[in-house]
């Protein structure tokens, strides 16, 4: 019963945070969206206490029961294990955890996560990575299988669904993605949870709490016959049958040891809160188990002050045409990335980002891309090739789990100015064709672009953009409706703070 609870909340969570970043309309997030901003990692950037608090609760309970419900990435490696069960029963055995690969990995993240060092704890972060494999690798997937459906209903005189665009957002992004599934799914097809016990960094915190859960699997030594069903259908292999014992720290509290056991031997039962009289001890000699026991706090509170630091970094939120062929546009070359309004700056994107592509899966404008700048590696930032940032629309502020990008209204987004535009000259159609250009000037939201003669001298001189920086806002619509080619003539450059105007 226990374990069908499980797979029936784990389908659940997963499923629902699969379909986020599936969702191009931006609906489901209106009403699930919280379950992105329940992941750890995420609600540790946003300084969320009372999700903090929860979930450290119910490790305490019930065990590492976040890594088998909760995270997608861990639920992913149970579908695949899965699948490999049917072609292969009883195949996990008991192993010794490798202290020194999760050890290093926590180390290398935490202080990745303290100084900042985004291309490093996002490529290491679970929800973020399932995110991206699910954004690059099973979005376009779905959404060619909707483009299928809105042909057919187009044939019908019906309009329930419309085609949207299917494109690459970043091949550097798309490579990792499909690397990561790859290392994933070998593992777990492999090993079911090796993945989450000897690289995931929220799999070794949680490992730390669960040890001292209340309600856990235990081996009821009278019953026990010592068949090993238990211990070869671990996906975590933290059972040593042999020496009925269990290793919580990599137990992930998927109870499918007690659904395999025959003699019943295996329950989920309440920790007992006083421990048995150790034997003494040679003189001379180190008790064992305490040896460990201090080893495990001086780890334990190794890992207690890299938290403190991170949360106290956290805390430094606020910071100082026609059917013609056309050519398409160039990137420009922007001294400084434009990024989306509500991440207040720079520095604040790249310490609180987890790079997870949530914002980019739901932008309607396609505005959105991952960064390939390493200081920033995978993060969003805006090119404005395929569309430009409507002041109406603020969905990537309503989504953003680490709170990386603050949710604002759109009188907040007119107002916040996240860029300015620059006009090159020798790209201006009017000075390359002499011909009548007035896009800028016409779609500019703000009123930032005027048209001045380009000769002031002759009264029918063709006129030219002037641009008013106190009234711009970083939009990149003129960028964007610019009909000069392959690089506009007005272009964005991004502030390093973002103004308000």
């Amino acid at each position: 019963m226990l374990r069908k609870i499980r797979i029936i909340m784990a389908s659940f969570a997963f499923v629902l945070i699969t379909l986020l970043f599936l969702d191009f309309t931006g609906t489901l997030h209106a009403w699930f969206g919280w379950i992105a901003k329940i992941q750890l990692i995420s609600a540790v950037l946003a300084l969320n206490t009372g999700v903090i608090t929860a979930l450290v609760l119910l490790t305490l309970l019930f065990g590492r029961i976040y890594c088998s419900v909760i995270c997608p990435l861990g639920v992913f490696q149970d579908v695949v294990s899965w699948f490999a069960g049917k072609r292969r029963k009883n195949r996990f055995r008991y192993s010794s955890a490798l202290l020194w690969l999760r050890y290093g990995v926590l180390t290398v993240f935490l202080l990745a996560l303290i100084f900042g060092i985004s291309s490093v704890f996002t490529l290491l972060e679970p929800y973020s990575a399932y995110g991206r494999i699910a954004g690059n690798l099973f979005a376009p997937v779905y959404q060619l299988g909707n483009n299928l459906l809105a042909s057919f209903a187009e044939r019908i005189d019906s309009y329930a669904f419309y085609s949207v665009d299917v494109w690459l957002k970043s091949g550097l992004t798309f490579i990792i993605a499909v690397g990561t599934l790859i290392v994933v799914a070998v593992l777990s097809w492999r090993g079911g949870r090796t993945y989450c016990n000897t690289i995931c960094p929220v799999g070794s915190v949680l490992g730390f709490l669960s040890k001292y859960s209340l309600f856990r699997p235990a081996i009821d030594e009278t019953k026990c016959n010592e068949c090993g069903l238990c211990a070869r259908n671990c996906k975590s292999s933290c059972i040593d049958a042999k020496a009925h014992k269990i290793d919580y720290s990599r137990c992930v509290s998927c109870m499918d040891c007690i659904d395999k056991c025959r003699q019943n031997a295996m329950t989920c039962s309440l920790r007992p809160l006083t421990s048995t009289k150790q034997p003494a001890t040679v003189s001379g000699t180190v008790d064992a188990t305490t040896e460990n026991g201090r080893s495990r706090r001086r780890f334990l509170s190794l890992t207690a002050l890299f938290a403190v630091g991170a949360a106290l970094k956290a805390q430094n939120k606020i910071a100082d045409g026609g059917l013609a062929v056309i050519e398409d546009k160039k990137i420009p070359v922007r001294k400084t990335p434009v990024v989306p309004a509500g991440t207040q700056s720079l520095r604040n994107m790249s310490r609180h980002c987890t790079a997870c592509q949530l914002c980019v899966s739901v932008c309607p404008n396609q505005v959105l891309r991952p960064s390939s700048d390493l200081s920033r590696f995978m993060q969003p930032e805006m090119s404005f090739e395929r569309g430009y940032c409507r002041p109406e629309c603020v969905k990537c502020t309503e989504v953003c789990p680490p709170n990386a990008i603050k949710r604002i209204t759109t009188a907040d987004k007119s107002a916040i100015q996240i860029g300015r535009a620059v006009w090159i000259k020798e790209n201006c159609v009017v000075n390359t064709d002499d011909v009548t250009c007035t896009n800028c000037a016409r779609h500019c939201p703000t009123g930032a672009i005027t048209l001045v003669p380009r000769n002031p001298e002759t009264s029918n001189s063709l006129k030219i953009p002037t641009i008013d920086n106190e009234r711009c806002i970083g939009c990149g619509a003129c960028e964007n409706l610019c009909p000069a080619r392959p690089f506009s003539a007005v272009y964005v450059e991004g502030n390093i703070i973002h103004h308000t105007i």
